[in-house]
């Protein structure tokens, strides 16, 4: 399964915290996108989201849970994404909080299913920006070595920019995409319809889209047209 993430050009992300219907997730999960995600920067339990993963395991589509609280860990999903917050000064939010992650579960941890990601945020007044002391206000410049260092120096799989919500600077995007060399690069923030999904799927590998789902289920299932075959 690690290795068929190199395939993935676009990924649906559900929130545990936000309610959908079970016809409004047989579309998503039978869209034809390449995974389902799920993570939620807040109100994300350990019953929301066994819930939901086990709606989802109705369909065949792959179903990664992205690790933001212990609280949500629950068993079944095909992987688990590991998110490190390259561009913060809380070091607990780089290898802290998931050294004490090891120290408490070691025995329970199925490491053959970890993928480890290096985030970028870049939304000052998003939550996870907020949470995790995110330094924002960077130029391209400092955000490109910043994925370098993920790229080259950790070797991470998956480079994430994350906007949160709000559509990103493309031009950005695409010199960070530029600048690595062996991570693949996911997109997520603001892509709302087929037109803002085509131009983050211009620059990067992955596109990831979650709030129009909930917003607007049409124009969410239309951004899977990005898939090349």
């Amino acid at each position: 399964m690690r290795e068929q993430i190199k395939s993935w050009q676009h990924v649906f992300k559900l929130d545990p915290d936000r309610p959908i219907s079970d016809d409004e997730l047989r579309q998503v999960c039978c869209s034809g996108t390449d995974a389902i995600m799920v993570g939620g920067s807040s109100g994300v339990t350990y019953d929301n989201t066994a819930d939901l993963v086990k709606r989802i395991g109705q369909y065949e589509v792959p179903c990664v849970l992205e690790v933001s609280d212990l609280e949500m860990v629950v068993p079944g999903f095909d992987l688990y994404m590991i998110p490190l917050i390259l561009n913060t000064n809380d070091s607990q939010w780089m290898i802290g909080q998931h050294v004490a992650a090891i120290e408490q579960y070691s025995q329970l941890i199925p490491w053959d299913k970890l993928v480890p990601e290096g985030y970028i945020v870049l939304n000052a007044h998003s939550t996870v920006a907020q949470r995790t002391e995110a330094l924002t206000e960077i130029d391209t410049d400092r955000a490109t070595a910043y994925a370098q260092a993920g790229d080259r120096l950790f070797q991470l799989p998956i480079i994430y920019i994350e906007y949160s919500g709000r559509f990103g600077d493309m031009t950005l995007t695409a010199e960070i995409h530029r600048s690595i060399h062996q991570s693949q690069l996911f997109y997520g923030g603001g892509i709302r319809d087929m037109h803002s999904a085509r131009q983050a799927k211009q620059v990067c590998d992955t596109i990831v889209v979650g709030n129009i789902i909930y917003e607007n289920l049409q124009a969410a299932l239309d951004t899977v047209q990005v898939i090349s075959r």
